[in-house]
Order: C-alpha cells, then structure tokens, then sequence
C-alpha cells in the first residue's frame, strides 16, 4: 500500500510539472539562436509531441533552421488529448527529417511515429541513447527534477536552451555550473514571467493579467550552454563606491558590500559585491567574476550563508567582483 501511495504521490507531482509552453515565448526566444542550428539533431525529450509547442516551431521552421533532424518524445503517454494523463506505461517518439513533398509543411505522413519500448522518461535507457544522437536539446523539463535533468546534459556534453525558474541559481549544483561557465542565463521572458498551458493549478493571476486556460509564473528564465550577444555585453555602471559609502553597507556575516540592484554596482569598487540573484540576467564573464552565493543557511565553499545587514536577512545574494574598475 505504501508503494502505491508513493507511484500516485509522484504521479500527482509529474502532473503539476506539465507546463506546456506558449508558441510566442518560445519564437520570442530562439530567434537570438538561429545560427546554432544548422546541421544539427534537436531533441525534445519532455514534450508531449502531438501537441508540443517545441515540434511545432522546429517542424515548421525546420528548412529555414537547416535542421538534420527533429525527435521528441513524451512522458507515459500515446494519445493526442492536450493534457497528458501519464497513465501509458508505454510512450511514443515523433522524428521528422525535413519536407519531402515540397510544401515545406510538416505533414502527418511525413512525421514518424515510433512506438518506445519504456514510458519515456528522461532517465530510461531509450531516452538516453537518443539524447547521445542529439546535438541541441530544447525543452521545458520538469521543475522539480531540474537538478537531476541539468546534471544530465551537462554529464552527455549536451547543447541546450530549456526553461527553469530563477530560484534554481541558489541550488548548489547549478550556481556551480554557472561559476564554471557551463551554464548561463538566455534572453528571458517579458517582465521576467510566462503564461503555460496547465490544468492542475487555479491561477491567481489578476484580471488583467488572467489568461483562460493559462497559469502565470512568475521568476521563470531560459538556460543555455549556447554562446549569445547579451552574454558578452558590458553593464553600463556610472554609481560610484567612495564618496557614498552609507548607500553601500556590509554584510554581518561576509565581507562584501551590499547591492541591492544591478544597475547600482559601483564602476570604482574592486572587493566583493553582493548582487541580487537576477544580476545573472546581465552577467557577462568578461566583466565580472563570479565569488559564491548567499543563499541558505548550510554554508560550504559556494555558499555562505543568508546574508544580514545591521542585524536584518535580506533576500539571497550572488557575491560578485568587477574585473573592469574604473577610477
């Protein structure tokens, strides 16, 4: 009985994972990476692909993109209905080569649908192997397994612009891969949220930001491995450190000053700097370095604890330093 209770428990959590993208956000997005994708293997492999978003961008723009191939494949589904029931324990892949018929239209005879042996999770052996044929993989993974699906790609040397929430920079495992250069922030989403497809929750939206059928998240960002213009585009700073010292107090319990927006880094301070963790929407290597992180209360060689100014805890931090001062 305990197991049972446990398979429905995570049954109830996938459900909750399923945000299906909007086609706008995701056309919003990729346009600032089309030259990644010529020649290249796309692989979607948390969508449902009879009606993911994902395929019906990369299908329809598949000629334009030079794509070599396009696979996706779901999570414990076969059926076409929207909102998957994750009750199949045998999932299906969809692969389109490119038009034959010269309409350049993805039609339905020209979509292979391949029955999968398993359920198509992530982690299956099936799943795997055609991770190991792709060279880009672009998808909204599942929220609460980001750690886990991150440390995949990232374990197969995997290309990738997938979705996650902000938050998940504070987990150790990913500002890890952030401080190394193995991960970065993409464009964004407008006013740093997104409306998804997703039945499961009631969206407490406001009216005038309530979409029928949609439920807004706010703090959601696109992460990349790929290489972008914004990534290497300078911070424009003209505060200045010395002469306004009071605007800029230290931390309780690092040695770091405190900033409170990135707009308000100092051009002329060389020490370490805490910047809240949406400063990574602007990190450019070049600029700056990154120090560690101030985000919990278990510190460790990244992480050093929630950080306190004048005997108050402030919202967590990313402990930075300029490597362009200016005087």
């Amino acid at each position: 009985m305990a197991n049972k209770n446990t398979d429905l428990h995570k049954a109830k959590k996938r459900k909750k994972d399923e945000f299906y993208t909007q086609l706008t956000d995701i056309e919003r997005e990729l346009k600032h990476y089309k030259n990644h994708f010529k020649d290249k293997v796309v692989y979607c492999n948390c969508d449902d692909p009879r009606i993911s978003n994902f395929f019906h961008y990369f299908s329809y723009n598949f000629e334009k993109l030079g794509l070599k191939k396009l696979i996706t494949t779901c999570y414990k589904n076969q059926n076409s209905d929207l909102f998957s029931q994750n009750d199949s324990e045998q999932a299906i892949m969809l692969e389109y080569n490119g038009d034959k018929n010269g309409n350049f239209v993805p039609d339905p005879e020209e979509i292979g649908i391949i029955p999968l042996k398993g359920d198509g999770d992530f982690r299956s052996k099936e799943s795997i192997e055609l991770l190991k044929q792709a060279d880009i993989v672009v998808t909204n993974p599942p929220f609460s397994m980001f750690r886990e699906y991150v440390g995949q790609l990232i374990e197969n040397d995997k290309k990738f612009i997938i979705i996650g929430h902000q938050n998940a920079i504070t987990y150790r495992e990913i500002f890890k891969y952030i401080k190394e250069n193995k991960l970065w922030l993409g464009y964004g989403f407008k006013r740093n949220m997104a409306h998804f497809i997703n039945p499961h929750y009631e969206d407490y939206a406001t009216d005038t930001d309530h979409k029928e059928g949609m439920i807004r998240v706010s703090g959601v960002v696109w992460y990349t491995n790929l290489e972008i213009g914004k990534r290497h585009e300078d911070v424009i700073l003209y505060k200045k450190y010395y002469g306004n010292e009071d605007s800029y107090p230290k931390y309780d319990n690092y040695d770091a000053i405190n900033v409170d927006k990135a707009k308000e880094i100092p051009m002329d301070y060389e020490e370490t700097m805490g910047v809240p963790i949406t400063f990574l929407s602007k990190y450019n290597p070049d600029q700056f370095e990154l120090i560690g992180q101030m985000v919990t209360t278990k510190i460790d060689e990244l992480n050093h604890g929630y950080p306190y100014v004048n005997g108050k805890k402030i919202y967590a931090r990313i402990l930075i330093r300029n490597k362009k001062v200016q005087s």
